[in-house]
């Protein structure tokens, strides 16, 4: 087939403009308005579109060429095929938002040799979309993958159900949670300074103004995110997408603030996937639909400030919206399955906070079962079974939280299609690289496992996106850090005394308790404690635990201590600044060694291993 020159079309004013990114190169298929080149002047700088779909011949500018209108860009031979053309979706997401995903160009496109290689075995019409590299779902860990492999010279293209990125974690869930535990810390601190002599009047909550708060944040950083992809390059393909075969996604394109399909289908051709589809909320079977009954998401929409409120699941993300809505006003009733709230942190850490929290919960209902709801006229009718179930029977709540947990969303992405194994309960299987059983798919978050927390999938996404890109990248984190961000907060990372007893694992233990610090007892809030645990033989650290204020923003200094293999005279002769809530670290590893002079002598000096 004949080839066609490309020239530089009209640019308005702008002449002898110099060429700063050449975005394709020989060989390469392009679509049509793909951008093929960055110019920039003085004034500002601009991307030069491809007029129509084809096969790059020959470049003929480069790094630092002068071009003006009609200068000569490079040889396209077209499309055989009109109907082969390969564009960008038509269907845009919102732009009513300054956060709404960006409609953005790819980078450097797929050569056609690669493109021949792609196998259809389950596809073989045109598709829409074709790229190196795909990655499904743009939570923390798919927007991290994604830029991470943009960085790395991969055409990538990011699949996000949603207006903006972020997934459940900026979105409706760990950020705007923040935010409200912020307001709900700051309100209780308020009401605790009356022993401090300073008094304040009773908090008048605009609900809709602390909404504004909390969506602003959220705002706020999705804006970024949208930023940062599109000074990435990294195409945005909003729907959701599900496998139709080892290289083929089609996404069904979803419009609106939610996920409100517009019948619009497209299919993408990729060479590998990174699929970081993340998790739901697990909702009880017997539980009515009724607005009344949420989950996380509709807790965080503070419709309202109930008088009774259940909460279903005596964990993290049920006792952290426990408390927003206690400082608000509400009264709580928790009820859990197990014998103990937040499952996973030591007993002693949970005492801590039970005691602190006392008065926000008229009953906390252990070893009890939610068995049945009702709504009715005055709420929802609940029933419990179990060694707490409150005598009285019934009880009526204004709103219910249901928090029982997540489950991953790998059965809901056809997988099967592509080959890639996914177990009964959802989870992907893969390996230190965050391949699957295909090794061209790649599968990172809450899919591949516990624990489901964003910073986890976040460095999985970094090495599953150098691993695709060639690199000899794995995961081998010795220990991923855990937080409860209530009032107290409690941080954990690494064995826990729970961990270690049923490993059959000796530890040795130290704790410091926040009765001895300074800096605590000058903030009224020292009954929390640090306690280390150590290997009796070569006394390195092997976990941690921190119940107080801002115990999460200390735990990562335990976190790294454990990952370079520091021992208790390693922690304990880090000079930590006093004072601070940070030095019950090294007080605690002075402790262990018989060495801290801030409490009363115990004993003598552990000798050191050599």
């Amino acid at each position: 087939m004949s080839t066609i020159e490309l020239n530089v079309p009209d640019i308005g004013d702008f002449k002898e403009v110099e060429v700063i990114e050449v975005l394709v190169k020989p060989g390469d298929l392009v679509r049509a308005e793909q951008s093929l080149l960055t110019v920039e002047s003085e004034k500002a700088s601009m991307e030069i579109p491809s007029p129509q779909a084809g096969r790059v011949v020959a470049l003929k500018v480069k790094l630092g060429d002068k071009v003006s209108q009609g200068s000569l860009m490079l040889e396209l031979e077209p499309l055989a095929d009109s109907s082969a053309t390969l564009t960008v979706p038509t269907t845009a997401p919102s732009q009513n938002a300054a956060s709404a995903l960006p409609a953005v160009a790819p980078g450097p496109s797929v050569s056609a040799t690669q493109l021949a290689h792609m196998t259809t075995a389950g596809f073989s019409g045109t598709p829409d979309v074709v790229c190196r590299l795909l990655v499904l779902g743009g939570g923390p860990g798919g927007y991290s993958a994604a830029f991470r492999a943009a960085d790395l010279g991969l055409q990538t293209v990011l699949v996000e159900r949603y207006a903006t990125l972020g997934g459940v974690c900026l979105n409706v869930g760990c950020i705007p949670s923040k935010a409200l535990l912020h307001t709900a810390a700051a309100i209780d601190e308020a009401r605790a300074l009356a022993a401090h002599g300073v008094t304040f009047g009773a908090p008048q909550i605009d609900l809709n103004a602390l909404r504004g708060w909390k969506d602003s944040v959220v705002g706020k950083l999705t804006a970024g995110l949208a930023g940062m992809a599109r000074a990435r390059k990294v195409q945005i393909v909003r729907g959701e997408g599900r496998f139709l075969d080892a290289h083929h996604l089609e996404v069904a394109i979803t419009s609106g603030p939610g996920r409100e399909p517009t019948g619009v289908r497209q299919v993408i051709r990729f060479e590998q996937v990174i699929v970081a589809a993340g998790s739901e909320p697990v909702r009880l079977p017997f539980l009515p639909d009724d607005p009344r009954i949420v989950d996380s998401t509709g807790a965080l929409k503070l419709a309202q400030v109930p008088q009774r409120m259940l909460v279903i699941g005596g964990g993290i993300i049920g006792l952290e919206m426990a408390s927003v809505y206690s400082t608000l006003g509400a009264r709580i009733d928790v009820v859990e399955m197990l014998d103990g709230l937040m499952p996973g942190a030591d007993r002693d850490l949970v005492k801590v906070w039970l005691k602190h929290n006392a008065a926000r919960f008229d009953r906390i209902m252990l070893q009890t079962r939610t068995v049945s709801a009702q709504a009715t006229d005055s709420g929802i009718a609940v029933r419990f079974e179990g060694a707490q179930a409150p005598e009285s029977g019934e009880q009526t709540y204004d709103l219910v939280l249901c928090a029982v947990g997540r489950r991953p969303n790998g059965a809901a992405l056809g997988l099967e299609q592509a080959g890639v194994q996914v177990t009964e309960r959802g989870f992907v299987t893969v390996d230190a690289q965050m391949r699957t059983s295909v090794p061209h798919i790649f599968a990172i978050g809450d899919l591949v496992g516990q624990p489901m927390l964003a910073h986890k999938a976040v460095h999985e996404g970094h090495v599953a996106a150098e691993a695709a890109a060639g690199e000899k990248s794995f995961f081998d984190a010795r220990v991923i850090p855990a937080v409860a961000y209530t009032d107290p907060e409690i941080a954990w990372v690494g064995l826990t005394e729970d961990s270690a007893r049923a490993q059959g694992i000796s530890v040795g233990k130290a704790v410091f308790p926040w009765a001895a610090s300074g800096r605590a007892i000058a903030n009224g809030r020292d009954e929390g404690f640090t306690k280390l645990l150590f290997d009796e033989t070569t006394h390195r650290l092997v976990g941690g635990a921190i119940v107080g204020t801002h115990a999460g923003d200390m735990i990562g200094e335990l976190a790294l201590a454990i990952e370079m293999g520091a021992d208790a005279t390693d922690i304990g002769r880090t000079i930590h600044p006093h004072p601070t809530l940070g030095e019950s670290m090294g007080m605690a590893a002075e402790l262990y060694e018989g060495v801290c002079t801030d409490l009363p002598p115990m004993r003598r000096s552990k000798p050191h291993p050599v």
